[in-house]
C-alpha cells in the first residue's frame, strides 16, 4: 500500500515561522529594554538626589553634549580607530604565524614562549611609557600597544586549536601520505579556528583599550587624549560621551569579528 506525503503547507509553517520571530524580538528586545530602563533610573536618581553635573551627569546632558560636540568627538575617534584596528591585525597576525611556527617545531616553542609568557606578565600601563619613548609620540607606539594586547591571548588560543587535532586523525593522514602543508591547511586550520575567533573577539575589544592608553601617556589627538583633557578640565558630559564612544567602537568591532566567524565558521 503506497503512503502518500502530506505537503507541508504554508498555514503549517507559519506558526513556526512566528515563533521564530517572536524569540528573535524577545532577544533583542530584552536587553534594549533593561538598557533604557536603566538610562531612565539614572536620569531620575541624578534629577532627584541633585547629584552634581560635574560629578554624574544625566543621560540627557550627555546626550546634548554628543550632538553639540560631535565634530570634536569624531575627530578624536578616527585616530583611535587607526590605531585599534592596525594594532589589532598586527598583533593577531604576529601571534598566528608564531603559534604556527611553535606546532611546527617544539624547540622554537620552548624558546620563545616563554619569553612571550614574560612579555604578557608586564603590565600595559608600565610598558606603554617605554614604547612612547622608543617610537616618539606619534601613531606607531600607540599600534605598538595595541598589538601588544592583542598578542598572547590570540598566541595561547592559536597553539591550543592546532594542537587539539586528535592524534587518530593525524594517524590516518600519514597513512594517506598527505603532506606537512596538507595536514596544516586541511585538518590542523580548520580545527584551530573556534579558538582564533575566540581570541579574536577577546583582541577587537583589547585592542581599543591598548590605543586609549597609548593615547593617555603621550597624545594630541584621540579618544584616550580627549578623556584626559575632558577629566582635567571637569567637562564630565563630555568626559562621559567620550567613554561611550570608546565603548561603542569596541562593540563595533566585536560584531564585525562575530559576523565574520559566522560566514566562515559553518560547521
Amino acid at each position: 500500500m503506497a503512503v502518500t506525503e502530506t505537503p507541508v503547507t504554508d498555514a503549517a509553517q507559519s506558526p513556526r515561522m512566528s515563533k521564530a520571530t517572536h524569540q528573535r524580538l524577545i532577544d533583542i528586545g530584552v536587553p534594549v529594554g533593561t538598557a533604557f530602563a536603566l538610562l531612565v533610573i539614572w536620569q531620575v536618581g541624578v534629577r532627584l538626589f541633585g547629584v552634581p553635573q560635574y560629578i554624574a551627569p544625566a543621560p540627557t546632558d550627555i546626550l546634548g553634549v554628543f550632538v553639540s560636540e560631535f565634530p570634536l568627538l569624531m575627530r578624536n575617534f578616527w585616530p583611535t580607530l587607526i590605531e585599534a584596528i592596525s594594532g589589532f591585525f598586527i598583533g593577531n597576525m604576529t601571534a598566528i604565524l608564531i603559534a604556527v611556527a611553535f606546532v611546527h617545531s617544539r624547540s622554537v616553542e620552548r624558546a620563545f614562549f616563554p619569553i612571550a609568557v614574560f612579555i604578557n606578565t608586564i603590565p600595559i600601563l608600565a610598558i606603554a611609557p617605554i614604547l612612547v619613548l622608543i617610537f616618539g609620540p606619534g601613531m606607531t607606539a600607540k599600534v605598538v600597544i595595541a598589538a601588544l594586547i592583542c598578542f598572547f591571548p590570540t598566541l595561547v588560543n592559536m597553539v591550543r586549536g592546532l594542537q587539539s587535532v586528535s592524534p587518530q586523525t593525524l594517524e590516518l593522514a600519514r597513512i594517506l601520505s598527505a603532506s606537512k602543508s596538507e595536514v596544516f591547511w586541511k585538518i590542523r586550520l580548520p580545527s584551530s579556528l573556534p579558538f582564533l575567533f575566540s581570541a579574536l573577539k577577546i583582541a577587537s575589544t583589547t585592542c581599543v583599550i591598548g590605543a586609549i592608553v597609548g593615547e593617555w601617556i603621550g597624545a594630541n589627538v584621540g579618544l584616550g587624549a580627549l578623556i584626559i583633557e575632558s577629566t582635567f578640565n571637569f567637562r564630565s558630559p563630555l568626559l562621559y560621551a567620550t567613554v561611550f564612544v570608546s565603548s561603542g567602537l569596541s562593540v563595533l568591532l566585536f560584531a564585525s569579528v562575530s559576523i565574520a566567524e559566522k560566514l566562515i565558521i559553518r560547521w
